[in-house]
């Protein structure tokens, strides 16, 4: 259930050595009971990150939206919608949902100019699958004024 978060410290030693840039990222942790817990990267608030809110309802809407049932299928509907708007559609919600077992963990990245066959080389002794989807210049924006993080004040 730890991997993800060495994951992500291994991903910031390879964004230092420019494989990949990431622009904010976020673990959840599925423990064996099926409660989830999210942990922000809180060193990357600010100018690229999207904030707690997006993580916040992403992965809520990736881990406890099945479990509550047809009560809140409206409500399911339009958050669905509302990723569905900036590029994030059900079948990459859908995939996550069913990639992430109990007992078992996820990084979330927002990441852009990834040397993929090297990441993988670099990170493989890890076991993990990568679920992916590629957002357009207009759907970051959309994103960007969406789930804009506040800026950190001093």
């Amino acid at each position: 259930m730890d991997q993800a978060e060495q994951m992500r410290e291994e991903l910031y030693d390879l964004q230092r050595r420019e494989l990949i840039t990431i622009e904010d990222a976020a673990v959840a942790v599925r423990k064996e009971s099926g409660q989830v817990k999210v942990k922000q990267a809180h060193s990357l608030v600010g100018a690229g990150a999207l904030g707690g809110a997006f993580w916040g309802l992403l992965i809520g809407v990736i881990f406890w939206m099945p479990w509550l049932g047809m009560a809140i299928g409206a409500v399911s509907g339009a958050l669905g919608g509302k990723f569905t708007d900036i590029g994030i559609d059900d079948k990459f919600i859908d995939e996550v949902a069913e990639t992430v077992g109990p007992g078992s963990s996820a990084l979330f990245l927002l990441a852009r100019d990834a040397q993929m066959d090297r990441i993988k080389e670099e990170l493989s002794e890890y076991e993990f699958d990568i679920v992916e989807t590629n957002l357009s210049p207009e759907d970051e924006d959309r994103l960007r004024e969406a789930f804009a993080a506040e800026e950190v004040s001093g």
